[in-house]
């Protein structure tokens, strides 16, 4: 017998055919002897249609309020699934974040997980009742509920796990794993079985969709085995496997590649300070008002310095803070001393990402060269152990992703076929 943490996202849940399909993927571990607890997303569309109403109420929302608001989306899709389980005839109980209960942060909107009391879980999952809980949300000390920020449900399945010391966490999505690369720009990408957690949190972190960073960051932190599959069973019922996502002990050098995978991202802006001033604590300058106002800095580069006694200061944001970050700029461009602000959204940043790295030279080399004789010019390059980020533009995104996959050796021999 296994204790299994089964999470459902939006997509899964978008209707009550698409509940009762999770009924019967449920169903099917309860039946095998397991113990079972779900943890559900709202319907798909559901969560910003509920944002939307705040705004319409309110631009200045009292956030306590939003979260009252935003995490009734789980509440409905948990109450309805445990519904179409004891119809199916598998005793299943809702249990709602403050019930448990999971104790978070009073930071609303984007609450941390503190504690999760999982007594009265423990008896009810060893009297055979599978239990139902909503993602997203959990409650202050004060008894507030809170919600844990946009695509939350992933860090409140694995925090489940690890509470409940889960031998396995299966977040079932849309995809039926994790590739080498997006199969829609290259049809021969690979499905890996297995990938480590600093690879799948580099590729979360640098585009890649299957995880939210987050969860995949407490995964590895817990050591809480992830595997990532789809809910859309065939004609067969089957589910097919998916990818475990595991410590780099549970992967052998024989498993091993050089590069597991290629992740690209089109949400990022190239910001240029020109003509800023080359001296001690100018950088600083620059970047105190960006940390201050909430906005993270990727990508950094700062060029060869003028003859003037200054430099050109380059950097990435994500493109939806770009605006504020201009405006922050502006607003102590006294104090920074530059001369002209330049910004560019028509970027996108391709990663590669492989443990294999560590211990095999050229894989930079590789890339730029890969690139270079297609004719893409790099405009910032960032590294770390088992990375190494490109900046190029948006226009060569997909080109570059299909070049490197072919220059690293990860195409498939075959098309896969469709899930």
């Amino acid at each position: 017998m296994a204790r299994i943490v089964m999470k459902f996202g939006g997509t899964s849940m978008a209707g009550i055919e698409r509940i009762r399909t999770v009924a019967k993927l449920v169903k099917r571990e309860w039946e095998a002897g397991n113990q079972v607890a779900v943890v559900v997303s709202a319907m798909a569309g559901d969560t910003d249609r509920l944002v939307g109403f705040c705004r319409e109420a309110s631009s200045l929302y009292d956030p306590r309020e939003y979260d009252v608001v935003v995490s009734s989306g789980e509440q409905v899709t948990s109450g309805l699934l445990a519904i179409a389980l004891q119809a199916a005839g598998v005793p299943a109980r809702s249990w709602l974040g403050w019930q448990l209960p999971i104790k978070t942060s009073d930071v609303h909107a984007s609450a941390r997980i503190e504690d999760i009391d999982t007594r009265a879980l423990d008896e009810s999952l060893a009297n055979g009742d599978v239990a139902v809980i909503p993602g997203f949300q959990g409650a202050t000390e004060a008894g507030r509920v809170t919600t844990l920020g946009r695509g939350g449900s992933d860090t409140s399945a694995v925090a489940m796990a690890a509470a409940m010391k889960a031998d396995r966490c299966d977040i079932y999505t849309d995809v039926d794993g994790v590739y080498t690369t997006d199969p829609r720009i290259v049809p021969r990408a690979r499905k890996l079985q297995k990938v480590t957690y600093e690879e799948m949190l580099e590729l979360a972190s640098v585009g890649a969709k299957v995880l939210q960073t987050r969860s995949v960051g407490l995964a590895m932190k817990e050591g809480v085995r992830v595997q990532v599959l789809s809910s859309f069973v065939g004609e067969d019922g089957v589910v097919r496997p998916g990818t475990l996502i595991v410590g780099e002990e549970e992967i052998d050098d024989m498993e091993r590649q050089l590069i597991t995978g290629i992740a690209h991202d089109k949400n990022e802006a190239k910001v240029t300070l020109v003509e800023v001033p080359d001296r001690p604590g100018a950088v600083a300058a620059i970047f105190g008002p960006l940390a201050s106002g909430g906005i993270n800095v990727d990508m950094i580069v700062q060029n060869i310095a003028h003859a003037t006694g200054s430099t050109d200061v380059t950097f990435t944001v994500p493109k939806a803070d770009l605006a504020r970050a201009i405006d922050l700029l502006e607003k102590a461009r006294a104090v920074i001393g530059y001369t002209k602000l330049i910004h560019d959204t028509r970027i996108a940043k391709i990663t590669v990402v492989g443990v294999g790295m560590r211990s095999h030279a050229g894989v930079a080399a590789t890339m730029f060269n890969t690139l270079g004789a297609r004719g893409i010019n790099i405009l910032a390059i960032t590294t770390s152990e088992i990375k190494v980020s490109v900046l190029i533009e948006e226009d060569y995104t997909e080109l570059a992703v299909r070049v490197l996959h072919t220059a690293y050796g990860l195409d498939a021999a075959e098309e896969p076929e469709a899930a």
